[in-house]
Order: C-alpha cells, then structure tokens, then sequence
C-alpha cells in the first residue's frame, strides 16, 4: 500500500496512517452514494475523513465515455486533515472511461480494482482505447485487481427477483463491500442506511445488502489482495460527531441561528447547482419552525425573503452565481430598507452556465460589489464543509444586529464535500436575537409618541425593526431613498449624502474579530519572510501546503480570512510585517485585488480555474519557490516583480502544455500541470 505503515495487527492487517480512495465509473454506476456511504462508514469509526464528489453538469451524460465519468474521492486518517488528498492511493474504476479518467493521478505504485465486465471492444472504443490497458503494460506501474465486479454482484442477487440491468446496478455495493474489507470497515450503517432508502421497494433493498455483504465475503474468501489494512481513529476533540455535507452544515447553521435569535426561519429560493441541496434539507425541517418557499424565479426568492424579514422572520435566500446576478436588484432593496437578509451564495465555475459541478471561488467581487449605486453588504466565506454551521451563525448574527443584508459565500467543493462535524451543545450557542420595536420611540414637536423607523443605535447604527401590524408603529417601507429619523421619502441632496455615508459606516463599524496568524517562528515580522493568505476553500490546502513546507525546515505564516468585507481592523498592519504576501486563489486574483485596494500593500497571486480545488503538493511548491526568490538583502521592493516573474513563467509554461493538449480527447484534469 502506498501510504506509510506504522505497524502490523498480530492477525496481519497492516495499520496506515492515512489513505486516499477514489471510486470511478458512469454517471449512472452510483458512484456519489458508494463514495459517500465509505466515508460514512469511515466516520462511525472514529476516522478523520474529507472528499471530494466529481461529477459531470449534464443529467444524461455520455455513457461510457470519459465526458460522463463521475468520482468521489476520500481521504481517511488516523490525525487531523483538511484535504480530501492529492493523488489516489487506491482507484475503483468500473468501466475503461473511469479508468483512462483517472489513472494518470493515482499515484504510481497504488492500487487500480477495475471491473472488467465493461472492457469490450465497444467500452474501449467509447473510452477512446487503442488497445486493451488491462493487457498492453501500461498499468504495470500499478497493483491492479482485474475482477468481474458486475458478474460477482449479478451472482450474488439472483435470488432476488431483479431484472438483468437492475441486478447488474449492484456492483457498486459490491465494489463497496470489496473496499470495506480491505480496510477493515464494518458495514452495519451502510445496511441500516439500505434498509431505510429502500423501505419501500424491498426487492430492491434485499438485493443492495446482498451484493454489498458479498463483496465482504468475496474479500475474506478469495486469494486475489494480498493484504487487509486498517486505518484506525483519530484523536479527535471529545463529543458527538456527524458525517456532514457542507451544504446541510449550513442548513442546519441558519436553523439553529433563527432558533438563537428566537425567530421563525423563512427560505425563498430556487433550485440550482449547487445550491439546491440547502433548499432539500429546510424543506423537510419544517418542524423546526422552518418556513420553506420554492419560487419560481430567483427574482422572486429574494423578493419572498426580504417580505419575510420584513414580517418578523429570518429572511434567508440561496443561490449560485447566475442566480446571484439576478438577485441584484432586489439586493440594493433589502440594503436601503435595512433589513436582516442572509444570501448564500454557493459558488460554481463561471461565466454563464460555465461549469455547474464544478468549483470555482469566482463571485468574490460579485459579493463586494455587484450592485448599482452605494450598497455596501458584508461579505463573509465558509472555508470547510463542518464550518459551514458556524459561518451561518456568524452570517445571521451579524445580518440580525446591524439589520443589513449579509452575503455567505461556499462554493461547490464545499457544498458537497463532507467531514466530521462535532454536534454543538445547544446550551454552548450564543443568542443573537434582536428586540424588536414594540413602541413609539419618539414624540414629535406637540408631545405625541411616534415611531422613527430610521433612528439608530449609536453603538451599531441598526435601526428598530417593527414588525407590519404593530399598533402605533405605521411606517413607510419601500426602495425610495428614506429621510434621517422618520423614513419619508426624500430626495433632498445632504439628507442622500447622510444615508450613503450612514448606511457605509454601519458596515464599515461591524465588529469582527482580528486576524489570526499561524506563524510557528513567532510574532509577525520576527521570523518568516512570506504569508500565505486565502480565504473560503483554499484553507484546507494551504494548511497542509504550510505544514509540507515547514517540514522541509522553511518558515512561512498562514493566515485565513472569514470576514472580506469588513475586513479585520488588524489586516494592513499584519500585512505590512512580512515581505512577501502570497495569496493563492481559484480565480485569476479577486481576493489579491481587494485587499491591496483595501490595504495599499501589494500581493503576490497564485491563481487557478481548474473547476477543482487546489492541491497541497502543488502549493507547496510554490510556496517554496516564493521563499527562494527572496534574498537577505533584497529590501528595495522589486522582490515582487522576482516573485511574479517565477510564478508567471510557470503559468506560461502550464498554459502551452495545456494549449498543446487541448485538442486531445486523452487530455485529463491533470494535463498541463
């Protein structure tokens, strides 16, 4: 196995610190369940565990063929880890597309178990083979299981009254029971997850437990692996932990933030990848005091929210991109009537369609400033599946205080994506409810009580909120610009002027932590010459780029930003203490941008838009290399254009071999690297 061994069971199973899987095969072979029950499973006994779905945009995708493959990759530990892993260690590939799909990013040495039912002449044709791999050489560098996956799994349930091609849909049950041997998984919850998914057609149900219990029995019996593995628990912090998928994690971070707040939750969305999963899961919480409401436009989601928060509620919208463009309007709305709004908006590849599956951090300027007029929202980033719940808190919390619209950004890799999420206290959750207006708050010039629905709190400038109905407390609402204090319509030019400037010091005031800096060689400025910054998803990678590079006896900091806008109070100031700031990012520099607009200190890019997250190796490099472009005496500033120059040809050099491989059908997601 190509993962360090630490030791071997008397019995022979041998023990790993941490191993990488992949699952492969057509969009129609399971392949996103296989993977996500493995990883389940993983997870109930006490692993570290983070993955990696992969699948094609289009419903129907060429079957067979290298277009239609989908994946799920895990990574499973003994520690702590952030990355659902560079390279393969074992590839289950369940028709030749998977495997020429794949095979180039398993690493050499590790384990391919192909079925090989599907390697006819025709499935090697689809796949775009000239001859057989599995008899030409070109996986001697591998161990590779040749098995008839799909004939063993069709045996196994031919008592249970399939018909051919359902019976034949079994195989990944089996190739999951396979697995789950070899690393000495038990699959009790997946059976119990079998028996509730398929409750209702027992056939069905009776025939998944047999293929998956025959793929055990096939893995203790046969003399085919040559080795049993184990990778045993991490030592994580004690509780209660769940297998959770950043999309839910966030669903289940506004409903515990609507139930701190003491307020009902209302949803007005419309589906899209790859955000419809946050409107699936609210949708069946309604006993949670969730309200769900599936519009028929993105125009109308947000409009259905804001008239939510306007009602008293937690007004929350979820969204992607192109969802995000539509909503813009209506986001200028809910900023000039003030209201609590939390916006998720779970990024994908763009522009247009783009790349729907697919990751991308690719709206961050969006979210800053993708609105017409002066409409500053705050901005804040999930930067792992699990962190989903807290980001959502923090969204609500700061959305529910300073009665402002609040933009939460995820994206793909995130959304379906899944960890160990530790299960809070309810009692431990801070309570973020807000006093709504129940009274006048004024008197006007005879002595009589009125309301000022445009006064403000001197410590946030939030101003009251009365729910519509409320004796006493009529007042005008709409997107006209409003008079100071009492909320008229007004277009005289100072009173414009106050509510822009007012409306932009309430965001600028919102009180957000300080910047952490992970920096081993002390204080800033005393050790390390480079920081790496990021924020949403690249957390995961540049933690462990951070850690490979310190390994080697480099000294770099790490720093992540939650909240873009706005930033930290202490960010310049950290910045300004090290010479190199290095900001690697899934688009061509948004972040980079923002914070040398923000900070007036420059930074180095490393950028990507692969439609995949970054890889730690990869940053690690670069990391590396930034660290070696800097000399001891090298203070006059141009050690960035040294830096950019050494990034910058590398990009070059990536970009022709990806031109030159462009044309090719053998091309994989690795080309050009």
């Amino acid at each position: 196995m190509p993962t360090e061994q630490l030791s071997e069971r008397p019995d022979g199973v041998r023990r790993l610190e941490n191993v990488v899987i992949r699952f492969a095969g057509d969009s129609g072979d399971g392949m996103q369940l296989t993977g996500d029950r493995f990883g389940a499973q993983a997870a109930a006994i006490g692993n570290d565990v983070a993955t990696l779905p992969n699948y094609p945009a289009e419903i129907r995708a060429p079957t067979g063929t290298v277009a239609g493959v989908s994946s799920y990759q895990l990574h499973i530990a003994d520690h702590d880890i952030s990355t659902p892993g560079d390279q393969p260690d074992v590839l289950i590939a369940m028709n030749p597309a998977a495997l020429k799909a794949n095979v180039t990013e398993l690493r050499p040495g590790g384990v391919i178990i192909v079925d090989t039912d599907t390697f006819t002449v025709l499935g090697l044709e689809k796949a775009g083979y000239e001859a057989d791999p599995l008899t030409d050489g070109s996986l001697d560098a591998y161990q590779v299981h040749a098995l008839n996956l799909t004939g063993f799994a069709s045996a196994a349930v031919a008592d249970h009254n399939l018909k051919r091609k359902d019976a034949a849909r079994t195989k990944n049950m089996f190739a999951l029971g396979l697995v789950s041997w070899m690393f000495s998984q038990p699959v009790e919850d997946t059976i119990e997850y079998l028996r509730k998914r398929f409750a209702s057609k027992p056939d069905v149900q009776a025939a998944n437990i047999a293929a998956l219990r025959a793929g055990v029995i096939y893995g203790e019996t046969t003399e085919a692996f040559a080795n049993v593995y184990e990778v045993r628990p991490a030592a994580l912090p004690p509780g209660t932990y769940r297998h959770l998928k950043g999309n839910k994690a966030v669903a289940y971070g506004l409903v515990a933030a609507a139930h701190q707040a003491a307020m009902p939750l209302f949803l007005g969305a419309y589906p899209i990848t790859p955000a419809s999963e946050i409107l699936h899961e609210l949708s069946i919480l309604a006993s949670n005091d969730v309200r769900s409401f599936q519009a028929e436009d993105e125009i109308a989601a947000i409009g259905a929210a804001i008239g939510g928060s306007f009602a008293g509620m937690l007004g929350v919208t979820v969204t992607s991109g192109p969802g995000m463009a539509l909503k813009a309007e209506a986001l200028g709305l809910a900023v000039i009537m003030e209201l609590p709004l939390v916006i998720v908006n779970v990024q994908r590849g763009g522009p247009s369609t783009g790349l729907p599956t697919k990751t991308e951090q690719s709206d961050l300027l969006q979210a800053l400033y993708g609105r017409h007029g002066e409409a500053p929202i705050p901005v804040i980033a999930v930067r792992s599946p699990a962190d989903g719940f807290d980001a959502a808190m923090e969204a609500a919390r700061i959305a529910l205080a300073y009665r402002t619209p609040v933009i939460l950004l995820s994206d793909a890799y995130i959304a379906n994506g899944s960890e160990p999420w530790r299960v809070p206290e309810v009692a431990d959750l801070p309570f973020i409810g807000i006093d709504l207006a129940t009274e006048p708050n004024a008197v006007d010039d005879a002595g009589n009580p009125v309301f000022l629905p445009y006064s403000r709190d001197p410590a946030t400038l939030a101003r009251p909120l009365a729910i519509p109905g409320t004796p006493g407390l009529t007042h005008r609402i709409g997107g006209l610009e409003k008079a100071d204090q009492t909320g008229a319509v007004s277009y005289d030019p100072d009173n414009h002027d106050l509510m822009t400037r007012t409306r932009q010091a309430k965001i600028d005031g919102i009180d957000v932590p300080l910047l952490e800096v992970d920096d081993p060689s002390g204080p800033p400025g005393s050790g390390a010459d480079v920081l790496v910054i990021g924020w949403g998803s690249t957390w995961g990678p540049i933690g462990e780029a951070c850690q490979t590079v310190r390994a080697a006896g480099l000294k770099v900091a790490q720093a992540h930003l939650r909240h873009i806008a706005p930033l930290p109070a202490n960010v310049a100031s950290v910045l300004s203490e090290y010479h190199t700031v290095l900001v690697p990012e899934m688009n061509l520099g948004q972040l980079a941008g923002h914070l040398r607009r923000e900070t007036l200190i420059d930074t180095v890019s490393y950028n990507q838009t692969r439609g995949m997250p970054f890889r730690s190796a990869e940053l690690a490099s670069v990391i590396t290399r930034v660290i070696a472009g800097i000399t001891e005496d090298d203070t006059s500033g141009e050690r960035s254009v040294k830096v950019l120059g050494d990034v910058a040809a590398r990009l070059a050099g990536a970009a022709t071999a990806a031109t030159a491989t462009a044309t090719s059908q053998d091309a994989t997601p690795e080309a050009g690297r």
